[in-house]
């Protein structure tokens, strides 16, 4: 028998993966209590991001989801997720802190916890009115989903653009939904039209894509971040050392917890920049350059999903088909086989966390701190022992 202090076991439960906290969930009411408070879930998140650990890998095939732990790479298991999707491809706008923002084609939204199940539906956003113009068409519709750290709010960004084929001109029109409040509301009108229908990549308080200016051939792509807690839009600047340069198809990504942008040069050759200090240009670096190969085929669609745990390698997909492995330090590739892999894939990085899809109110909250401060005291009043 050994007495544990309450602050050790807060400890060694918020360094433990979720599938393990929630079955020690069940072992008491006070343990249950301490897990479930925004403390220990603000706590083991945070955790769980500065270690690289409890990752899970998240692969998209038409309306199916499989899950991946990244740590093993075991096995996928096709996983059940919360939206009717009626034979039509599910759509991943975003994951943020173990939340996952899906949509299906009636355009249904959810945010949703695969490693505790639960899920919200989020209030439904009437479908955008098209400029009143003959020749003007519906072109792209982007969206991103991230975190405000500054209101304790989480909040879906929806960018749809309209070209006018005539004028060859476009309108950007731009909604933000807010979890805190649970609606939507319209804002500034984007002065960029998407260069792609992608999701928004989050770094650094900001929800980032790659547009251009002009619909001209011409135009140079630039990277634009959308600030959460200004909610406005501002330009990225581009690494110093491609200068003028753009001969070449631009993405961004997030790597660990960097931005990342792709420069791919005819599907022949991609370059790896990484922003190792957001906001600040100079820190841009290149980490790697991939080049075409008989292993590794056309280069036409890459995207970096996460590092390895000790940072040495890099995890890609390439061509919605293959994973591999890049070392940077041999410079060298490795092919990786995930049994009961899908043969179509769309991957996505998720941190496995406690964080729910709903956000208490400021009054549920205090009243639910009184009340776990109340059976932390009974607790180490009375003591608790534990078998080893």
């Amino acid at each position: 028998m050994t007495d544990l202090p309450l602050e050790l076991i807060f400890v060694v439960l918020s360094r433990l993966p979720v599938k393990s906290v929630l079955r020690f969930r069940c072992t008491c009411k006070l343990w249950r209590s301490l897990i479930d408070s925004s403390h220990f879930i603000s706590f083991h998140l945070r955790n769980s991001l500065e270690t690289n650990s409890n990752n899970l890998l998240i692969f998209r095939h038409d309306s199916d989801l499989h899950v991946v732990d990244f740590d093993t790479l075991d096995t996928a298991v096709e996983v059940v997720h919360p939206l009717m999707c009626y034979g039509n491809p599910l759509k991943v706008l975003g994951s943020c802190h173990g939340l996952i923002c899906i949509c299906n084609v009636a355009e249904d939204i959810a945010l949703w916890n695969l490693s505790t199940h639960q899920h919200k539906i989020i209030a439904l956003l009437p479908v955008e009115r098209r400029p009143e113009s003959d020749t003007s068409l519906f072109a792209a519709r982007g969206y991103g989903f991230g975190y405000d750290s500054f209101s304790d709010d989480y909040k879906l960004l929806r960018i749809s653009c309209f070209v006018d084929l005539h004028t060859r001109s476009f309108e950007s029109l731009v909604k933000i939904y807010s979890l805190r409040t649970n609606s939507w509301k319209s804002i500034q009108r984007m002065p960029y039209a998407l260069c792609a229908r992608t999701m928004g990549v989050f770094v650094g308080g900001a929800l980032h894509w790659v547009v251009t200016r002009k619909l001209e051939l011409d135009s140079p792509d630039l990277i634009i971040a959308f600030d959460l807690k200004h909610e406005n839009f501002k330009e990225v600047p581009l690494p110093e050392e491609l200068g003028n340069e753009n001969n070449f198809q631009m993405k961004v990504a997030l790597l660990g917890q960097s931005l990342c942008m792709l420069a791919n040069y005819q599907h022949t050759r991609v370059d790896f920049w990484v922003m190792k200090e957001y906001g600040h240009r100079e820190t841009w670096c290149n980490l790697f350059i991939l080049n075409q190969s008989p292993e590794l085929g056309s280069l036409k669609s890459v995207k970096p999903l996460a590092y390895s745990r000790d940072g040495n390698k890099v995890f890609l997909e390439l061509d919605h088909k293959k994973l591999y492995w890049f070392d940077l330090k041999n410079k060298a590739t490795s092919f990786i086989q995930i049994p009961r892999m899908p043969s179509l894939i769309d991957g996505t990085i998720c941190v496995g966390s406690l964080v729910p899809p709903a956000l208490e109110s400021k009054i549920d909250k205090h009243q639910q701190e009184l009340e776990a401060k109340k059976e932390r005291e009974a607790f180490l009043s009375e003591g608790f022992k534990l078998v080893l």
